[in-house]
């Protein structure tokens, strides 16, 4: 990913409601189905992490992202935000 792309993701990510939430459960298997449906069909997204679980969620982001095959664009307070390209819909511009 180069700086022109990272700039512009998370000019958009602004703007981007979180509409998933890491809870009380953890990443289950459910979370990770869900969260990697929502990168198929919008490449970005943003989470929410539940303070209960914030530090346990520090130490397996990596593990998240690369399970995930996404991309850590940034990390603000509770929220993650992740991309992922998908060649069959490409909203945004690798450049």
């Amino acid at each position: 990913m180069n700086k022109a792309l990272l700039r512009d993701l998370k000019r958009i990510a602004q703007t981007l409601p979180a509409r998933y939430q890491i809870g009380k459960g953890e990443l289950s298997p459910t979370v990770f189905a869900l969260l990697d449906a929502a990168l198929t069909a919008n490449e970005l997204i943003k989470i929410t992490v539940h303070e209960s679980v914030w530090e346990t969620m520090q130490t397996q982001l990596d593990a998240l992202t690369q399970s995930l095959q996404a991309m850590l664009v940034q990390k603000i307070g509770h929220k993650l935000i992740l991309y992922r390209e998908n060649p069959a819909i490409r909203k945004y511009d690798s450049r």
